[in-house]
């Protein structure tokens, strides 16, 4: 069972992560450069790959949207994600393309350079109608779609399709969230020039839109500004100085939290994944977010993303202590 995870899971999916998937390879000691390194440590990358793992940790039956190539990789994934209790009837293996592959660095604490290996075309970029499975995303309570997937065709028709869909569906529960994560990855895009208009549409069909600082600026996105597309939710990542979710208008930011950096790469993932996980459990949007906070502090003290997402417990234990300084502080 999925650490974390309640017993009784029901068959379908409750949550839905849609976007490029691959692996990770770092070298096994951090401030080593990949020219010096002879030793690497792999695990499941990628904007579906972290958040599913996450989701999965916090107890929400999880599936993947997504390709893989027909490599040694793409078994691994496919492997690594069963081995969590995350499905894998939909994601695909392709022929045409290979496995993304990234190597990173962990150069504590704020420098993370990512060097990404991707054929042409990358497997997820070639997402199309006959891969989704309509009914089974139109009726599950989350479904998390990373914005990349508007960088090529036929992914971008395809994505906009299953968001505009999913918007317009009246089987979909009245409880139920479609999240955009922006994802910004200006090396993916052939064009950037497409990549704000794109953006906007995608905003208009989403429930809930997640980004850093950066992010919502490289979109053109201008979250709680008058004349400007909002979703229900808008959640803005700040790094290390917390993040802040916007509700019809009106800002409730949780700060930072202190702790020693080992890998940032991950956290912002990790915080869209336990946010995630706390609406889809009713939480409160300000009390999800304290959440996904924490975890992304937790995953940016470990070295690797998917395989360093963190437990409820491990959330709690972190929100505890973190609610106990505060109070020696006041004394």
């Amino acid at each position: 069972m999925t650490p974390g995870a309640p017993a009784g899971r029901p068959s379908a999916p409750e949550a839905f992560v849609v976007g490029r998937i691959g692996v990770d390879l770092t070298p096994a000691t951090p401030r080593t450069s990949l020219a010096a390194a002879d030793s690497f440590v792999r695990s499941v990358g990628g904007f579906a790959g972290n958040i599913a793992f996450g989701l999965a940790r916090q107890g929400v039956s999880t599936a993947v949207l997504s390709s893989v190539g027909a490599d040694g990789h793409g078994e691994y994934v496919r492997a690594a994600l069963t081995g969590e209790g995350i499905a894998v009837s939909a994601l695909a293996t392709r022929t045409a393309g290979q496995t993304q592959v990234a190597f990173f660095e962990a150069w504590p604490p704020d420098d993370f350079p990512v060097t990404f290996y991707r054929a042409n075309p990358a497997p997820e970029t070639q997402l199309e109608p006959a891969d989704l499975p309509r009914e089974a995303l139109e009726l599950a309570p989350l479904v998390i779609v990373s914005a990349t997937l508007l960088a090529a065709e036929p992914a971008r028709s395809t994505t906009l399709a299953l968001l505009a869909q999913r918007q317009a569906s009246r089987a979909r529960p009245p409880a139920s969230w479609t999240i955009l994560d922006l994802d910004w990855r200006p090396g993916l895009w052939p064009d950037l020039r497409e990549h704000p208009a794109l953006t906007e549409q995608a905003v208009r069909v989403s429930d809930v839109v997640i980004g850093s600082d950066a992010e919502f600026a490289a979109a053109g996105l201008r979250p709680g500004e008058p004349g400007n597309p909002g979703p229900r939710l808008t959640v803005l990542k700040h790094g290390p100085q917390g993040a802040t979710v916007l509700i019809n208008g009106e800002r409730h930011s949780v700060p930072g939290i202190p702790i020693e950096v080992t890998c940032g790469l991950g956290a912002g993932d990790a915080l869209t994944a336990a946010v995630a996980a706390g609406l889809f459990r009713g939480l409160a949007p300000e009390a999800a977010l304290e959440r996904g906070n924490a975890a992304g502090a937790i995953v940016a003290s470990r070295l690797m993303c998917s395989s360093a997402m963190p437990t409820p417990d491990e959330i709690d234990t972190l929100m505890a202590r973190g609610t106990r300084h505060a109070a020696e502080a006041r004394r």
